[in-house]
């Protein structure tokens, strides 16, 4: 039987197990069946064990030939939908696939929803594009280099839904582009803006599986990171000038040797960046600042400029690179300085690019584009 084949059957037999499981956990269209419960009962055991016997029995050597085989061979989305169908046949299956898949700093690629939450690669930035949709104020989310190059290959990762207040204008974030719900378990944070030049502020949330089908709205909150957008005293002529004050990330993550945290579950990633949060406003760990890197006047042009390598086309003031804003205290060598963490801008209406690398994560690069759509006037 050819691999692909072999494992479109692992897949349409683990949908139609895990759509009758009792307890589902789904995230997107990427996700991992929760393991069992030590509570389930005896008759559940044995249903699941007769429907995946043939599949949970492999020997631990060919299983794990297999699933890394489809790991090796599946480099893109859609075929990177078979790894997550090798994890979603059995905890023995999910295991294994957990093992053999690494993080995107360590392969490059995003595999599972928790992926999003976890650093980039430290050399070739992941690239992404986002597709603002006016009529409804959404914003997606898509790892590709366009939606002209990519093609049927684009990966939906994100949503962002703009919600405007009387005091403020929230971006929610969600797995998917229909539920923004704050007691779903789609919703991974927001981005808050409050009025005129008050800092920008992105929140956080885990989505930790509870007993429950849903997480409590009241749930407490922490905020992740701070973006500033200074005066700009040559107003519309003059480029805006961003600061991003990373509370979960430590300036050594930059540094040699340094890491940046890594949550490898959905259940704990809240509490690990809740610990962070705390250990920076301690005082035990500066946190990492992020500032635009200067653009230069081209005279020719009549315009300010930066180097994007062709990911941006279009003039806007929209566009920026953010690059580490290092004191010479902290070491951090003057490469590491100069590259750009995250970089956004415009190629079409509508259509803007968004790549970013160690130590951002999908979702912090993402809240951090964001803010760049909302209105700023003491920026511009």
């Amino acid at each position: 039987m050819p691999l692909k084949s072999f494992v479109r059957d692992i897949g349409n037999m683990s949908k139609k197990f895990t759509k009758n499981e009792k307890h589902e956990c789904r995230r997107g269209g990427a996700y991992i069946a929760p393991d069992s419960s030590p509570l389930s009962s005896t008759a559940g055991s044995s249903t699941a064990l007769t429907e995946h016997g043939r599949w949970a029995n492999l020997p631990p050597e060919l299983l794990l030939d297999i699933i890394q085989r489809v790991e090796a061979r599946e480099t893109c989305w859609p075929g990177r939908g078979d790894v997550v169908a090798c994890a979603s046949v059995c905890r023995s299956w999910r295991q294994i696939t957990k093992e053999v898949v690494k993080t995107p700093e360590q392969c490059g690629f995003l595999t599972f929803p928790i992926s999003l939450k976890q650093p980039g690669p430290r050399d070739t930035p992941i690239e992404c594009f986002i597709q603002r949709e006016k009529a409804t104020s959404t914003y997606r989310l898509y790892m590709g280099l366009s939606p002209a190059l990519s093609g049927n290959l684009n990966k939906l990762l994100l949503v962002a839904k703009k919600v405007r207040r009387a005091t403020c204008t929230d971006f929610v974030i969600s797995l998917v582009g229909n539920d923004f719900s704050r007691s779903s378990n789609n919703y991974v944070g927001k981005l808050n803006q409050p009025p005129k030049d008050s800092p920008v502020r992105s929140t956080n949330r885990s989505l930790q599986k509870t007993h429950s089908r849903q997480v409590s709205p009241r749930k407490p909150m922490f905020i992740t990171a701070k973006i500033s957008y200074e005066l700009n005293v040559l107003r519309t002529r003059g480029p805006r000038r961003m600061k991003c004050d990373m509370y979960s990330i430590p300036a050594s993550a930059i540094g040699q040797g340094g890491t940046a945290p890594t949550p490898t579950a959905f259940t704990n990633c809240n509490a690990e960046a809740r610990l962070g949060f705390k250990t920076l406003k301690s005082g035990q760990n500066v946190p990492l600042v992020l500032r635009n890197k200067a653009p230069r006047w081209h005279e020719q042009l009549q315009c300010w400029c930066l180097n994007f390598k062709g990911r941006v086309t279009v003039a806007s003031v929209k566009n920026f690179q953010l690059v580490a804003a290092a004191e010479p205290s902290q070491n951090v060598t003057v490469p590491e300085q100069e590259k750009v963490i995250l970089q956004f801008g415009k190629i079409g209406k509508d259509i803007f690019t968004m790549d970013y690398r160690y130590p951002l994560s999908a979702l912090q690069a993402f809240a951090i584009s964001l803010s760049s759509f909302d209105t700023k006037p003491v920026c511009e």
